[in-house]
């Protein structure tokens, strides 16, 4: 059997039918991990669905339970050699709120439904429909290999991502041993597009800055007191300003990466960030100049005010507000200094005249990235430009948050992520979906991948 017959496989599944009803089946699966009354269903997930669907691939697979109880994992392990090449695949099995009656035409967000080139269903993108594309690419090369891989694979399912994966860096940390690997390859998030194959090597990280002006208790008439009472929404404004100005450019060196690598523009040189019609459009003079578009959304921090409140919107009254409060969210590239931030952002408002500002930080989490000169990166890119004839977009890091950082800091491996989404997925809203050509082609992408990985006599330095 060769390469092609692998990839003829997977499509052969896509085609069959066979894929999608089996997607179907785990969509059903009601795995709401921020809805505490689903444990049970959490569990069933692994136990019922993950385990026997491994045994079928020859993996052995064991349940391993969370330290804080909140959600478990599964791991599962299929071994052939020890000088074979051993790849970590993740993927989570629970998704955010059903939003049940929420959802164009009455569909049921549990079970899966076509509409066009759409499969609609909660997890479809995020994450059922992505690890359920890896475990089927399996299926394909172990056929066309007789039973064989031709690598050593582990795979570990996690129960917790959508509320924050609290468990996920202390479970990888006391199981170094078990998820020792060669390469981290897993599939998360969305495409640069559509149509393009992307590579992401990791992911930006995050901070949540909260601002607060506390001047005084319950309002005071605005035509008594306008004039000689200091209004807090209006510091707040100006305070925010100081930091992020009318562009979205940032105004504090602090909250800026590293200078931008000729490395890191030669990757997004010919990354186009082109929204579909069912996306927003770009906004035109907006974002640090003298960036792409991409440069900005994938190499570049961005400071974006989340939300704003002072006073009551729905009821104002002529009354100048006591409070005024606003949330803020940095997301920031591998590179930025983020110890002391909050004390920088400090200082800087009390220096421009903002001492009353209250600040203080919350809900933090990593930037990590694989190396830009790992050869695991051309290998992939390679791999999957032959299957489709198309050169994937390689991205420094993906633009939202995933824990990357567990398996390229903790575990200390090199980590790819092959999405199999599209950014207009609706994914954590009503109407999630995944499109039908984009799935058959990310069959045919792992399978390509995987037939490669087996092609290798040793591990890639």
């Amino acid at each position: 059997m060769t390469r092609a017959d692998a990839i003829s496989r997977a499509r052969e599944d896509f085609k069959s039918g066979a894929f999608l009803a089996e997607l179907d089946r785990r969509v059903a699966f009601k795995t709401e991990s921020q809805n505490p009354s689903r444990g049970a269903e959490l569990r069933s997930y692994l136990e019922q669905e993950m385990i026997p669907s491994f045994a079928a691939l020859d993996f052995t697979s064991r349940i391993v339970e969370s330290p804080s109880g909140k959600a478990p994992f599964l791991f599962a392990e299929h071994h052939e050699s020890a000088s074979a090449p051993t790849v970590l695949i993740y993927g989570h099995g629970d998704v955010v709120d059903g939003m049940e009656g929420e959802w164009r035409d009455g569909r049921d967000p549990w079970r899966t439904t076509v509409a066009g080139t759409r499969l609609y269903g909660r997890g479809t993108a995020d994450n059922k429909g992505q690890h359920s594309i890896n475990m089927a690419a399996l299926r394909a090369v172990r056929e066309a290999r007789g039973g064989k891989l031709g690598f050593n694979a582990k795979f570990i399912v996690e129960m917790g991502e959508e509320i924050g994966s609290p468990d996920l860096g202390k479970v990888c940390d006391l199981n170094r041993d078990a998820l020792k690997a060669d390469l981290f390859m897993a599939s998360d998030g969305p495409r640069l597009s559509a149509d393009r194959p992307t590579l992401f090597l990791g992911c930006r990280g995050g901070i949540r800055i909260h601002l607060d002006v506390n001047l005084r208790d319950g309002g005071h008439h605005s035509g008594n007191w306008g004039g000689v009472l200091a209004n807090p929404a209006t510091i707040l404004v100006n305070a925010i300003s100081t930091l992020v100005d009318g562009h979205g450019r940032l105004q504090l060196d602090a909250l800026k990466p590293p200078r931008l690598t000729n490395q890191i523009r030669s990757y997004l040189a010919d990354v186009q960030v082109v929204p579909t019609e069912d996306e927003p459009a770009l906004a035109e003079n907006w974002g640090e100049e003298g960036l792409s578009a991409a440069e900005r959304l994938y190499a570049w921090n961005t400071l974006e005010v989340l939300a704003m409140s002072s006073g009551n919107i729905e009821k104002p009254a002529n009354a100048i507000p006591g409070h005024a409060n606003a949330v803020l969210q940095l997301r920031f590239v591998v590179g930025t200094k983020v110890d002391g931030l909050i004390d920088a952002v400090r200082a800087h408002l009390v220096q421009k005249g903002f001492p009353m500002v209250e600040v203080r930080a919350a809900q933090s989490f990593a930037a990590s990235r694989t190396d830009f000169d790992s050869p695991w990166i051309t290998w992939a890119a390679d791999s999957v430009k032959e299957t489709t004839g198309k050169a994937p977009a390689v991205l420094p890091n993906f633009g939202g948050s995933l824990p990357n950082d567990v398996f390229s800091e903790i575990l200390g491996l090199p980590t790819i992520w092959v999405p199999h989404s599209y950014p207009g997925c609706s994914q954590h809203a009503p109407n999630e979906h995944i499109l039908l050509p984009l799935t058959e082609e990310a069959l045919t992408v792992m399978a390509g991948l995987f037939w490669d990985l087996g092609e290798l006599p040793k591990p890639l330095g």
